[in-house]
């Protein structure tokens, strides 16, 4: 058996091993920074550090084993990125449904994923700033606890089952930048903002307003891309289109100069 303890890479590492040593997996994420830990998917990177493609797993892990103080005890940082990965899982499944696409192991989005997404919405929404506040006094209480099943159970099955759209194409993008030293989730959660923007979504100022909250960042500012230059940013533009798939699930079409505005605007 491959065993897997730490972030989001470490996981990635041990599910690409057990992959190809055609053994078990367990997996034991020190930290709810982001929502692969249940997933059939591994995501690949170049040496540089940008983003090169997802490697589809024939299955899921075969264990997953989450301690919550072990969790709790992690940078605050590192949660609250978990929670920006979250945040858009809802958005893009919803997205990929009424767009007809695909979820992330090519089928349809079903219904149980489009309600495990809404439900990570719902949940960050009503306990993530009083979790965050317990993580910062050294809590753990029932909101962080329903914080760390939402970040990694709820949002992997939402994003695995439901799809991926603009915000996840969006971060990735940005992995093409070397001063983008953003987490994984803080990069989504600027893409969701933008995807917010194109869809013209109801919801855009709640997402925004707990953001805020929370400390997500929602601009390129707050990115510390505050002085990116438009060839960078047309660079940006063309690395989101390289990933077909996500954008294929994006129900409001954009063209890759409106997408550069609205990374501007966000």
């Amino acid at each position: 058996m491959v065993v897997g303890i730490g972030g989001g890479k470490m996981l990635d590492i041990a599910k690409v091993v057990a992959f190809y040593a055609e053994l078990p997996l367990c997996v034991c994420p020190t930290a709810a920074s982001m929502d692969g830990p249940c997933s059939a998917i591994s995501v690949l990177y170049h040496e540089d550090g940008s983003f090169d493609r997802y490697l589809m797993l024939e299955k899921n892990p075969d264990l997953v084993v989450v301690d919550t103080n072990v969790v709790a005890a992690a940078p605050l940082r590192m949660t609250v990125a978990g929670m920006g990965d979250a945040l858009a899982t809802y958005f893009e499944a919803r997205s990929c449904a009424a767009a007809h696409g695909t979820n992330e192991h090519g089928g349809a989005p079903g219904h149980l994923a489009l309600v495990a997404a809404r439900a990570c919405y719902d949940t960050l929404i009503e306990c993530g700033v009083a979790a965050k506040r317990d993580l910062k006094k050294g809590r753990t209480s029932p909101a962080v606890e329903r914080l760390i099943e939402c970040n990694i159970l709820l949002s992997g099955v939402g994003f695995e089952s439901g799809g991926l759209a603009l915000a996840h194409a969006i971060a990735n993008g940005l992995t093409i930048l070397p001063e983008c030293k953003a987490m994984h989730g803080e990069a989504v959660a600027f893409g969701l903002v933008v995807q917010l923007r194109l869809e013209r979504a109801p919801e855009l100022d709640q997402v925004l307003e707990f953001c805020q909250r929370v400390g997500l960042p929602t601009t390129l500012a707050e990115l510390g891309l505050g002085e990116i230059s438009d060839t960078d940013l047309r660079d940006v533009a063309n690395a989101v289109f390289r990933n077909e798939r996500n954008m294929a699930n994006e129900q409001a079409k954009v063209t890759k100069q409106k997408l550069v505005q609205l990374m501007c605007e966000a």
